[in-house]
């Protein structure tokens, strides 16, 4: 008991001797392809054209589904994150990677829609170093929908036009 005891303290303490840099940091993309049901390749910034004719997508929020972002000068790989809760037309909470903090896993953390047309091509996401929505707008392409998403929005259009 006292040998394995010792032997995890050792492996913790050698965990935490290491530089920063060498530690393993969570990116988005591999952690959203982790939580959630949208499997594709790349940097977020290439999810949304890795999508297509394999997921639908679209301009409405949807739990399950990936918020795509594009690649900016500050965020040049873009950004993706899992929609865990729709709250109104404007705001979603979101479960994501990397973002406050390099490698952090944020759950449950507010996304504003600040698109003049509301089609969320523009949002404000939470920063955890502020405490608050992020000062700029970032730059999105829209939901990447997982099949379950798909199959529920199908049934929900046949309903209201048969």
């Amino acid at each position: 008991m006292l040998r394995v005891a010792l032997s995890s303290l050792v492996a913790l303490l050698t965990l935490l001797a290491m530089p920063a840099e060498a530690q393993a940091r969570l990116q988005c993309v591999a952690y959203a392809r982790q939580i959630g049901e949208v499997q594709l390749s790349g940097n977020g910034r290439d999810w949304w054209v890795n999508a297509e004719g394999v997921y639908a997508r679209g301009e409405r929020p949807r739990p399950g589904a990936v918020l795509a972002f594009r690649g900016t000068s500050a965020m040049p790989y873009g950004h993706v994150a899992v929609v865990s809760k729709v709250v109104d037309d404007r705001h979603i909470l979101i479960n994501h990677a990397n973002w406050s903090r390099p490698g952090m896993i944020e759950r449950g953390v507010m996304a504003v829609d600040v698109s003049p047309a509301g089609d969320w091509s523009q949002v404000r996401v939470w920063y955890g170093p502020t405490g608050s929505l992020g000062l700029r707008p970032s730059p999105t392409f829209g939901f990447i929908y997982p099949a379950s998403a798909t199959v529920t929005a199908a049934n929900e259009t046949a309903r209201t036009n048969g």
